[in-house]
């Protein structure tokens, strides 16, 4: 008999493609949408609303393979939408999609899979997984400029026996071909590039809405003068330049936030840049690191040349040229060459060289 994929459907290119590439290869497949409860007015490229559960089920019924739709409203609304604003009004940047992938994808859905008789769960995510003699690993995929591994990194090393990425060695450009030359129903569908549970024009607006009361304070320089008040630390991140009501002869950057006191730091764009930082919430992919490790702040940041020591639970990461805007909150990602050797969240900036 052959094997069991539930593929996970977003009604997008990448998994439709993903679902069919494993139909060809004789898999028993079958897709499965996440319903997440996200009301998405007037937008067909939301991965989550009623228009995609529809173009998900019309790329199976073209396939000829089951379409399930699985209720994750709630799990989405406890395990990533709270921590989401939590984390806001603690002055802190979350990622919410490192959290869609560790609780919802490659937590409760891939738990899912194998309770009910799966062999893989498989998504169109751009990455790759390699067995090699000492058992898995993650490594990133042919296509560097979609390559989604900084967002996979939380992924259980025991789960990654049973997941599957099909687009692993393809470009997005040859994924869009594969699906146009397939006449699949979504090839020419564009793909969403918002947080699927923001609706409103931006995740202010999101956060104004549920956050209760709002608690403006101070914006200050680097010596603490005062410099203007902000409306909540809640709409503020590392690095944000615009709108902070300032007028200044340099142009100011939020430096750091202070919750306890409910202060913005401001400063100019030198003072962004930082040493080091200490990441905790650790997910390690290997037994042992390599001397050479690079690392990765932000999606779209190249990986860096860095040291990194363990200390109670945490990682202290110093980095060999200093980086800029380093965001607590965000994740940062260890790399070896291809491999993922794990990564954390970004907890405490380390600005002092004393500090190193």
């Amino acid at each position: 008999m052959s094997k069991k994929v539930m593929v996970a459907m977003s009604g997008g290119v990448d998994s439709s493609v993903a679902a069919m590439l494993l139909t060809d290869e004789g898999y028993n497949v079958s897709g499965v949408t996440m319903c997440l409860g996200i009301a998405a007015e007037e937008d067909s490229a939301r991965c989550c609303g009623a228009a995609a559960i529809d173009d998900a089920k019309r790329v199976c019924d073209r396939l000829k393979i089951p379409h399930y739709v699985f209720d994750y409203a709630s799990e989405l609304e406890d395990k990533v939408i709270a921590k989401f604003i939590s984390e806001y009004k603690k002055g802190r940047t979350p990622n919410p999609c490192v959290e869609c992938n560790r609780y919802l994808k490659f937590g409760s859905l891939l738990e899912k899979a194998k309770v009910i008789g799966f062999d893989f769960l498989a998504t169109g995510h751009y990455a790759a997984i390699e067995r090699n003699e000492d058992g898995y690993c993650l490594k990133r995929a042919k296509d560097r400029k979609k390559d989604q591994t900084y967002f996979l990194y939380p992924m259980p090393y025991e789960g990654l026996r049973n997941v599957l990425f099909p687009l692993a060695p393809l470009t997005k450009d040859e994924v869009r071909e594969i699906a146009k030359k397939a006449s699949l129903p979504v090839a020419e569908k564009q793909e969403s590039q918002d947080i699927c549970f923001v609706t409103q024009k931006n995740y202010q607006e999101f956060l104004l809405e549920r956050v209760q009361k709002l608690n403006p304070g101070p914006i200050v320089d680097m010596q603490g003068k005062i410099l203007g008040r902000h409306r909540g630390i809640i709409f503020h991140t590392i690095g944000q330049r615009g709108g902070l009501g300032i007028s200044h002869a340099t142009p100011l950057y939020v430096v750091s936030i202070n919750p306890d006191e409910n202060c913005i730091v401001v400063g100019e764009k030198k003072d962004l840049m930082a040493k080091g930082l200490v990441a905790g919430d650790m997910n390690m992919l290997v037994q042992s690191w390599p001397g050479q490790v690079y690392a990765k702040i932000r999606y779209r940041k190249k990986e860096a040349l860095c040291e990194v020591t363990a200390v109670n639970g945490r990682l202290r990461v110093i980095f060999a040229e200093e980086q800029e805007a380093i965001t607590p909150g965000q994740s940062v990602v260890f790399y070896e060459n291809d491999r993922v050797l794990g990564g954390g969240t970004i907890e405490e900036v380390l600005h002092d060289r004393e500090q190193t």
